[in-house]
């Protein structure tokens, strides 16, 4: 590794000195500086553009050139008339101001070259070709190649450190704007432009009186030919793997015009090749917002679905069936409609071995070695149908429907040092509906109203089911060391323990109804200031219901009556809440600032019933909220914003009967809980300066929770039960984080940083302790791209975590070193492979580590040939897990998580 990073850094080296510069300033014809002037540097033997620049505030420009050769230089911009004039460099860098011309004949602007880079108010647009070297086949090959453009590692688009939140092709939503399916899917070869929508406004009539300085989107140009046809790929494949034969069928179909499109995206696999995973697409929001994400007020409706033991990316095989289409249709210019259908089925083998050591070790929590083997099936629905009308400027009505369902299903067999076997069952089939209503009114250049409305229903069906090993002749031991770990459990509980076995089960549904609803009116006061009043409300009702039973060796069940939690072993539980509040919001723009100072005034009602009795608690609140960003240019800017919040929790923590997270987690509620206080700090800073392709961001987040909700856990062993409370103990967080990234000519260099400090109060054997976490981590990267020569990214990644858990402090360090490299041979081959390494060490035991490496080759006749061939191995080390350490509120973890060994695949692939 050391020896290939030496090589690269020398070839770079050399690169960098046998380069010149060549700067000015760029004016108008009375004097004035121009930005955002266009400068480019066409190498007049080769005739291709080798160098660009774009000026800052004060009209300069820089370019790196080579020695001794000779250019045309051009220089552009809106109204001006086209410097050209050729130079020769020699071995000395040069200086040359540039003076344009007004020129009143637009249709006489015309360049040789397309700039790679250009800016058009908020708008940055990238011209997909300049940055393509031949290696490319999906539109993420090109993003992350574009300077101030990153794919982090969840998948998702980063612009300038905000997430892009819509993604459009030819102005189109694909898939509602899901950003991994267009990133993953898309060819490449389609691409023609990507425009970056700073400040994006979603409603045009709301863009002038609401703050999206933190909205980013993205729309793809598609290159001329590919409307009005059908365009994509279609990929086949099969392998070979130790244990089994492998297939792969992918896929993916585009058709645009303009007033129709329909996407189809396919994918038929065994080999783990994903385009969308299950957490995918439970996150898959479909666009929908929530009207009073900013009054103040958070209310949690809570997640019940299964929590799977891995991730799609870790486990030992993988069976995935994904059909997925998007359409489009405008039969008129005021009226879209628009949706999408997504079915996703994955059949999933996974182990994982783990060591967990307690905190507190002198409270006489053992520490547990545990194996976990799954099986997991997920079978996972959406249908979306999206209707917008504009009649004109001053209206505008939307209308969505969004419907969800699954079916998942996890067997698990687990072995602990401490219980001993375990066969576990996880069941759920839930549904929910989501709709939407949104309209828009102008009524004059002064007045505009927005109203807003979302109305949720949910359904939820966990079943569990746990099957123990008992000895029934060890119950009356009086040394826990020589009973079952579970008995003591087993007998508080209420369980017949003369059986053999614990079967347990445990049935609950959660039925959820909410509607989020607001009216704003804005008042547009001058060119500097307008005020924002809004009317709004949340209503929510929950409904829960449970109960635990044990299944006896005549199939008959039994109802068990607990010794503790009053003998509550069922529930019944309604919870319903309603917020009803006024808000009250005025912007300032003066000089560089922009100020808005707000409040909300909230009247809270909660109210659940349950066990014959009714909780309620009614009151009134005062939330403020502050923001003021500075813009010092254009394009950077910094912003300060001040929040507080009032969080809620959801019925499940309300109920008082017991539930069974799994038969080694036991809960139950507190129906006098009340909100809990957030106060929120965040500093953003941004800027993109095109001037030296220097892109920074970074951002500073302070939290501190009042009344916040804990647990109280009690451990018998390993199986601890746990209630809550609003703890006096204030919890707190900061956060900071940044990446600077700078372009030299052909390399591009960042480094991008995150910390983290958390302290959190917990309370366990009724002993209250404070668990602080400290995180940093710091990623540098080189990465190179080059037209013709080889490419390749050298990242480093080393992470450091501190954890103190009471009496027990843990620390691990992380470096993972990593090379990507593609190489474009002979215009026909394309050669592709990443290798990283990962080490992790606590300090105590022997460092542990762990190799992935993966390569590709595929051939093509040439760039326009419709036929490829691939062949790729993954795994090539052949390495049976990957080592992860973690840690908890309550425990440490080291885990070893076995995924899929070598596999070795040959593709074809179409294009349309």
């Amino acid at each position: 590794m050391n020896k290939i990073s030496f090589i690269v850094m020398f070839c770079l080296t050399n690169i960098t000195f046998s380069q010149i510069k060549m700067q000015g300033v760029v004016k108008d014809s009375i004097g004035t500086s121009l930005e955002l002037a266009n400068v480019i540097a066409i190498n007049q033997e080769t005739k291709t553009l080798q160098s660009y620049g774009i000026t800052d505030q004060s009209g300069r420009y820089k370019l790196s050139l080579s020695k001794n050769t000779s250019y045309s230089i051009q220089v552009s911009y809106i109204g001006m008339k086209t410097f050209t004039e050729a130079i020769s460099t020699k071995e000395d860098d040069i200086t040359k101001d540039v003076v344009l011309q007004p020129d009143n004949a637009l249709d006489a602007v015309e360049l040789t070259y397309e700039m790679p880079v250009t800016v058009k108010g908020d708008t940055l647009i990238y011209n997909a070709d300049s940055f393509k070297n031949g290696t490319e086949r999906k539109l993420e090959d090109i993003l992350e190649k574009l300077p101030g453009v990153e794919i982090n590692d969840d998948g998702q688009i980063e612009v300038e450190g905000n997430v892009v939140s819509k993604l459009m092709v030819n102005g189109k939503d694909f898939f509602d704007g899901d950003t991994k399916l267009a990133t993953k899917n898309i060819p490449s070869n389609a691409v023609d432009k990507v425009q970056v929508l700073r400040n994006y406004s979603e409603v045009g009539q709301l863009s002038s009186v609401t703050n999206n300085q933190d909205n980013v989107a993205i729309n793809i140009k598609l290159k001329e030919g590919k409307e009005n046809f059908w365009f994509g790929n279609v990929t086949a494949g099969a392998g070979a793997s130790p244990d089994s034969e492998l297939y792969l069928l992918q896929p993916k179909l585009f058709y645009y015009s303009p007033k129709f499109s329909l996407n189809f995206i396919g994918d038929l696999n065994n080999t783990g090749e994903l385009a969308l995973t299950r957490r995918d697409i439970r996150g898959f929001g479909g666009g929908f917002r929530s009207p009073s994400r900013s009054s103040g007020t958070s209310i949690n409706l809570g997640d019940n679905g299964l929590g799977f033991l891995t991730t799609q990316n870790n486990a030992l095989e993988i069976e995935n069936k994904l059909a997925a289409s998007n359409f489009s249709y405008s039969p008129n210019q005021a009226l879209d409609i628009s949706g999408f259908a997504i079915y996703n089925s994955s059949r999933i083998l996974s182990k994982e071995l783990s060591f967990v050591q307690y905190t507190d070790s002198d409270l006489g929590i053992p520490d547990e070695t545990t194996e976990q083997d799954s099986k997991e099936r997920s079978n996972q629905g959406l249908v979306k149908l999206s209707v917008a009308y504009k009649p004109n400027i001053n209206n505008q009505l939307d209308y969505d429907v969004l419907g969800r369902f699954s079916k998942d299903v996890q067997n698990q067999n687990f072995i602990s040092s401490v219980v001993g076997n375990t066969k576990q069952l996880d069941e759920v089939t839930p549904f929910s509906i989501n709709q939407n209503v949104n309209y828009y009114y102008t009524l004059n250049d002064t007045n505009i109203f927005a109203f807003e409305a979302q109305h949720l229903i949910k359904n939820e069906d966990p079943f569990y089911n746990a099957l123990l090993v008992n000895d029934p002749d060890n119950n009356d031991e009086l040394d826990p060391n020589n009973r079952d770990a579970f008995d003591t459990t087993a007998e508080a509980m209420g369980f017949i323990t003369s059986l053999n076995n614990y079967d347990l089960g445990q049935n609950r549904r959660i039925k959820s109804n909410q509607l989020d609803a607001k009216l704003d009116y804005y008042n547009i006061l001058n060119a500097k200031s307008n005020i924002n009043l809004t009317l709004g409300t949340i209503l929510s009702r929950q409904e829960f219901n449970s109960n635990i039973f044990q299944s006896l060796d005549d199939s008959s069940e039994f109802e068990p009556t607990p010794t503790f939690n009053d003998g509550r072993a069922t529930n019944d539980t309604e919870y319903n809440f309603s917020d009803v509040y006024l808000g009250a919001h005025y912007t300032l723009k003066t000089g560089k600032f922009t100020i808005t100072p707000g409040f909300s005034l909230h009247a809270y009602g909660n109210k659940n019933s349950q066990f014959g009795e009714t909780f309620e608690d009614n009151f009134f609140k005062f939330l403020p909220d502050f923001e003021t960003r500075i813009q010092f240019k254009k394009s950077e800017s910094l912003t300060l914003r001040y929040q507080m919040q009032n969080q809620f929790t959801d019925v499940t923590r309300l109920a008082q009967g017991l539930v069974f997270n799994s038969f080694s987690s036991i809960q139950f509620g507190e129906p006098e809980l009340q909100n809990a206080i957030s106060h929120n700090v965040s500093l953003f800073y941004r800027s993109f300066n095109l001037f030296n392709y220097t892109n920074v961001f970074a951002r500073l987040s302070y939290n501190k929770n009042i009344d916040q909700i804990r647990g109280l856990t009690n451990f018998e062993n390993v199986i601890r039960t746990s209630s809550f409370f609003n703890s006096n103990f204030a919890d707190e967080s900061v956060s900071a984080s940044g990446r600077i990234q700078r372009t030299f000519g052909k390399l591009r260099a960042s480094l991008s940083s995150n910390f983290n400090y958390s302290k959190i109060n917990q309370f366990i054997q009724g002993r209250q302790s404070l668990n602080e976490r400290f995180t940093q981590s710091y990623t540098p990267e080189l990465r190179t791209n080059f037209r013709q020569a080889p490419n390749v990214r050298l990242r480093y990644r080393y992470s450091v975590s501190d954890n103190n858990q009471g009496t027990n402090s843990t620390k691990f360090v992380t470096n993972a070193p990593s090379i990507d490299f593609d190489a474009y041979i002979w215009k026909s081959l394309t050669f592709r492979t990443d290798y990283t390494y990962n080490n992790q060490d606590d300090g105590v035991n022997p460092s542990q580590s762990f190799q992935t490496w993966d390569a590709s080759l595929s051939y093509r006749k040439n760039e326009n040939s419709k036929w490829e061939y691939e062949i790729k191995a993954t795994n090539l080390l052949d390495i049976d897990s990957r080592i992860r350490n973690s840690a908890n509120n309550f425990s440490v973890l080291n885990s070893e998580t076995f995924i899929q060994p070598r596999f070795v695949t040959f593709k074809i692939r179409y294009e349309l």
